[in-house]
């Protein structure tokens, strides 16, 4: 099994690109529900984000308040870097734990859907294929206005929040241009999933891991022969 690493930027169609990986078959981990999971009440990260953010973070039900803590980070860079160093190190645990289980199944590949996957570099010396949804400047902005109710200025500050989408598209392997219809980005996506589909990479994992397994194996064995003789 070989991993493909899935990204873009705030408003850029990353999510329905990922949606239509997933109706084509493909595996996908969403760092952002892992994300959610691991920030639940009474887990590890979510009793670190109330003692550094306060509690005036948390809902009435005990959740974090997302959209809050959301404008806090987004308007501070070193609250940004802090909650990260948080989050990050239990996401990537728990997305580890999904793969594994990906792989005992049999599957070729597995798309992880992660936001900062170049801000972060965490994962990408895992991935055999890399992936960016990109769409223009102009759409970027429009789009996150709309979806989210912001004035021009907030939404400008989210997005300089992030690592410019031009930047992450010299980075990557496969580039899926979102800026036109859903029809044209669906025949990309199916391109890809055709690319991959076809990719020989998975062998070459296996054949490590084989490879691997029957080293230790032989080491076990000749060890057992010392030992007895």
């Amino acid at each position: 099994m070989f991993l493909v690493g899935l990204t873009g930027g705030i408003a850029s169609g990353k999510s329905s690109v990922s949606s239509m990986l997933r109706e084509l078959g493909c595996p996908i981990i969403d760092a952002d529900v892992v994300a959610r999971k691991v920030v639940e009440p009474h887990t590890r990260a979510y009793s670190r984000i109330v003692y550094h953010f306060g509690p005036e973070i948390v809902l009435e039900n005990g959740e974090i308040d997302r959209q809050k803590l959301g404008q806090i980070i987004f308007a501070s860079e070193e609250k940004r870097r802090l909650l990260n160093s948080i989050t990050h190190p239990e996401i990537h645990k728990e997305m580890l734990k999904e793969i594994l289980l990906y792989f005992l199944r049999g599957y070729r590949y597995v798309v992880l859907d992660v936001p900062l996957l170049f801000e972060t570099r965490r994962l990408t010396k895992f991935l055999n294929h890399t992936v960016v949804v990109y769409c223009d400047p102009a759409t970027q902005l429009q789009r996150l206005m709309q979806r989210d109710g912001l004035t021009q200025e907030q939404a400008e500050q989210r997005v300089a929040a992030q690592m410019p989408l031009n930047e992450k598209r010299g980075l990557a392997n496969h580039v899926i241009e979102n800026s036109g219809s859903r029809e044209d980005t669906h025949r990309q996506v199916l391109r890809l999933h055709t690319k991959l589909e076809d990719s020989m990479d998975f062998l070459l994992v296996r054949v490590i891991a084989i490879a691997t397994t029957a080293g230790l194996s032989g080491i076990l064995l000749y060890a057992a022969r010392i030992l007895l003789s």
